[in-house]
């Protein structure tokens, strides 16, 4: 997956917010999955992925439905930032105890 810009995680909490607060944990790490698939994708063949795009985050969320970005003192909007957010550190952090 590409670096995530601030950009990436406000599609990707947008794309949440389309979506129940039971999906959201199971939808942000699908499109970090894709996200993955998508960078590989772009790397082995050096075009972008037909769906995916770039292999950014934020290229995932915008192939999705999502709703339009709130203010950022939504309270359903930050639980959304908060899950991407999440999701991301828990990521760097099992990269990182596999490349320590």
């Amino acid at each position: 997956m590409r670096p995530v810009l601030p950009g990436d995680a406000i599609a990707a909490a947008c794309a949440l917010l389309a979506l129940g607060p039971h999906k959201r944990p199971g939808a942000m790490l699908a499109m970090l999955h894709r996200a993955d698939a998508a960078d590989r994708y772009r790397l082995a063949l050096g075009r972008l992925h037909p769906r995916w795009g770039n292999g950014s985050l934020g290229s995932v969320a915008m192939s999705l439905p999502r709703k339009t970005e709130p203010l950022h003192d939504d309270p359903d909007f930050l639980d959304c930032l908060l899950t991407v957010y999440a999701a991301l550190k828990a990521r760097h952090t099992r990269f990182s105890q596999r490349h320590s």
